[in-house]
């Protein structure tokens, strides 16, 4: 049942924001290898954008390849 809602909801995000899913799909295609920097940002209406990013490792690897293929 989980699994079931958990995919409800990525069609939805997927029809919300299709230019997100687009990117990852290109960037999972192609691989995302450890030592990879990833950057991320965040701007709530009226603040300031607030930003980190993150170096991948091994488990962001694996954590990522799980992701990928629950939506198969």
């Amino acid at each position: 049942m989980a699994m079931i809602k958990m995919k409800q909801a990525l069609s939805v995000f997927s029809n919300n924001h299709p230019k997100v899913v687009q990117f990852m799909k290109s960037v999972l295609a192609r691989g995302v290898e450890e030592g990879t920097i990833i950057e991320l940002s965040i701007q709530r209406p009226g603040e300031e954008k607030i930003v980190t990013n993150l170096k991948v490792q091994k488990s962001d690897i694996e954590l990522f390849e799980s992701l990928k293929n629950m939506n198969r």
